[in-house]
């Protein structure tokens, strides 16, 4: 018995120095992200390196001796040290953003969501999006099962901007405001799954001093790395032909908002990200037949110009796809 509690102490000591050295190893990746698409691969995993070096600190403080245990809660340190250092712009930013519930103006409320074409209980997505009488729904992976419950709405939300039948529909926009402009813009530049790399929709709506417009966009993942960045490059260049100050821009856009990717767009969009620290994502790994309990990385966005404030940001619950809707309520600046 003895022998084995020895062992298990060991495999304990062994483990926690691990975790130290490998949550420690990607955080210091992450910072790379400054000048590398590949390395800024970790950074949007900074919430578990975070974990991880708590972790790694506590059980090594426990476990450990001597010499071993002050190198286990070193390392562990530097992991979480640089984690927070990765993490913290966007904690301040949520945590001393402004938001004016007097509603005085025009009000919009848009839902953002991605409801994936593996979506596992339609019905449940389609009566959730009608319970929240938004005036614009801006959806991504509206093909498949997403494709059959956005049907059921359709009587609620009549105007439809939808893709060219010629590729898989990404993006939709559904609106009870009949639209003015619609449109959609696809760069060329293959990927190697053999698809252009970036589809963006959009539909403006008012005229006058009243019109705006929103935009849907859905980004490739951050791995292979490169893509994400010229996706984002594109589309600011594209945003050059709109007003931005009364623009709606929101997608799944499959990056965290602590990578460098991310806070490099935001300063390109010219536009404020009103959605702050807000995970989405994962809702549920159907094929491994695992539902977190809850998301961990914020990866679906709304930007909006200057002429809109916040009222409302929102995450809603977990439906049938593996993300979680947003849902954003603005208000127009008078």
């Amino acid at each position: 018995m003895r022998t084995i509690l020895n062992l298990a102490l060991l495999l304990l000591r062994a483990g926690a120095l691990a975790l130290a050295l490998g949550c420690a190893l990607f955080a210091i990746a992450a910072q790379g992200g400054r000048f590398s698409a590949t390395l800024d691969v970790a950074s949007h995993f900074s919430p578990i390196w975070l974990v991880g070096g708590l972790l790694a600190a506590a059980l090594g403080a426990l476990v450990s001796r001597g010499e071993e245990r002050i190198a286990t809660v070193i390392v562990a340190t530097v992991a979480v040290a640089l984690s927070v250092l990765q993490i913290a712009p966007e904690a301040f930013a949520y945590a001393t953003q402004r938001k004016d519930s007097s509603q005085a103006g025009q009000t919009l409320k848009i839902v953002q969501f991605n409801a994936w074409g593996r979506n596992e209980d339609p019905e449940e997505s389609a009566r959730w999006l009608l319970a929240q009488d938004a005036d614009i729904l801006v959806l991504e992976e509206a093909y498949g099962a997403a494709g059959r419950f956005h049907k059921k709405i359709r009587a609620a939300y009549p105007y439809r901007t939808g893709c060219p039948k010629a590729r898989p529909c990404q993006n939709l926009i559904l609106s009870r405001l009949k639209p003015t402009v619609q449109g959609d813009f696809a760069e060329r530049t293959i990927r190697r799954d053999g698809k252009p790399f970036l589809s963006v929709l959009y539909a403006g709506f008012g005229r006058g001093d009243d019109a705006f417009t929103v935009m849907g966009a859905h980004y490739a993942w951050p791995w292979p790395a490169g893509y994400q960045q010229r996706q984002s490059a594109a589309l600011a260049k594209k945003l050059g032909a709109f007003d931005r100050e009364t623009m709606i821009l929101t997608g799944d856009f499959n990056s965290t908002p602590w990578s460098f990717a991310m806070r490099r767009q935001d300063k390109a969009f010219g536009m404020e990200r009103r959605t702050r620290a807000l995970a989405t994502w994962p809702a549920r790994f159907d094929r491994a037949g695992f539902h977190p309990l809850f998301p961990i990385l914020p990866i679906d966005h709304v930007y909006a110009g200057k002429a809109w404030r916040t009222v409302k940001v929102e995450r809603g619950p977990r439906l049938g796809s593996d993300h979680r809707p947003v849902v954003v309520t603005l208000a127009r600046t008078p």
